[in-house]
């Protein structure tokens, strides 16, 4: 077994991904199955993508954004989680991000849940989730301080640990979502999740 075979998973997720989504159904499962924890880190592929890589968004794009289309309900059917596809426009995951830190900051297991909310809200609901108040109905709906989580995503220190966050995981390498760092192997994409099983199994990409 290797030395560090129980470290935790670094999983690289934003909100605005339904591949991100998809992951956010099985990573726990899938690393409980092997004795890991899971460390959720919010990333934004509009900084990863758009401004260091300089791709257009996938929906954006000719040709990919077809596939795209036909790919994500049948991922969700392979999966068997709920999937909508919602259509808005101009959203964005900032103010979900930083309450994400805020609230992992006090209560690592209460900001999973959290998310599991806003990626309902947006990808089984259909429903934006890009202001800070429809945030915070989520944050409320589990026993969280609306008011105090609005005043925190709000502060010059909480805006600074969402940039330092998204700058450390592209330090990193981390380049889309959703990513996963397990014992220093980097793999991206839900499809991958096969390889990021075998690691946790064997240790290796050679079997054991």
């Amino acid at each position: 077994m290797l030395q560090n075979a129980r470290a935790p998973i670094s999983f690289y997720f934003d909100f605005i991904s339904p591949y991100g989504y998809f992951a956010s159904t099985q990573i726990e499962a899938l690393a409980a199955r092997y004795g890991r924890t899971v460390d959720w880190r919010p990333v934004l592929i509009g900084i990863t993508v758009l401004k260091i890589m300089g791709l257009k968004p996938l929906m954006d794009t000719p040709l990919k954004s077809e596939y795209i289309a036909h790919d994500k309900p049948r991922m969700a059917k392979l999966l068997g989680v709920p999937f909508k596809e919602h259509g808005l426009r101009g959203h964005n995951s900032v103010a979900a991000s930083r309450a994400f830190l805020w609230l992992k900051a006090q209560d690592p297991v209460l900001a999973v849940r959290f998310a599991h909310r806003i990626y309902a809200r947006l990808w089984v609901r259909g429903e934006d989730f890009t202001s800070a108040q429809a945030v915070a109905e989520e944050a409320q709906a589990l026993g969280v301080d609306s008011d105090k989580l609005l005043a925190a995503i709000e502060t010059t220190a909480l805006k600074n640990a969402l940039k330092d966050a998204v700058d450390q995981a592209v330090a990193l390498g981390v380049f889309g979502v959703p990513f996963f760092i397990a014992d220093g192997e980097p793999i991206w994409g839900v499809d991958r999740l096969w390889m990021l099983e075998q690691w946790l199994r064997d240790g290796s990409w050679t079997g054991r």
